[in-house]
C-alpha cells in the first residue's frame, strides 16, 4: 500500500454484503438438506437454518474498525536565528 489510509466505505459495505448474501445462501441451502436427510445430520441442517440468520447478520452488522498509523509525524525544520548583535557604542561608553 502507497498509503495507511482506510479502505473506502464502500469496499466495506461491498465486503460486508457479499459475506452476508454467502451465509444466507448456506441458510437456503441447509433448509431443503433437512427435509431430505435423517438422523443427527437432520439436526444438524435446522441447527444451520435456524442459527446462521442471526450470526449473519451479526457478522453484516461488524464494520471495519481502522488501524493505527505506523507513519512518524513530520516535524518541520528549525527555524533560522539571527545572529547576535554587535555591540553598540551606546552602551560601551556607559
Amino acid at each position: 500500500m502507497v498509503t495507511t489510509a482506510a479502505a473506502g466505505r464502500s469496499n466495506d459495505v461491498a465486503s460486508r454484503q457479499r459475506r452476508y448474501l454467502i451465509m444466507m445462501g448456506i441458510r437456503i441451502a441447509c433448509l431443503p438438506l433437512a427435509v431430505v436427510t435423517q438422523g443427527w445430520l437432520r439436526w444438524v441442517f435446522i441447527l444451520g437454518a435456524v442459527v446462521l440468520p442471526y450470526v449473519a447478520v451479526v457478522i453484516a452488522n461488524a464494520t471495519h474498525q481502522p488501524r493505527g498509523s505506523t507513519l512518524a509525524p513530520v516535524l518541520p525544520p528549525p527555524r533560522p536565528q539571527l545572529p547576535p548583535a554587535p555591540p553598540s557604542k551606546d552602551r560601551l561608553e556607559h
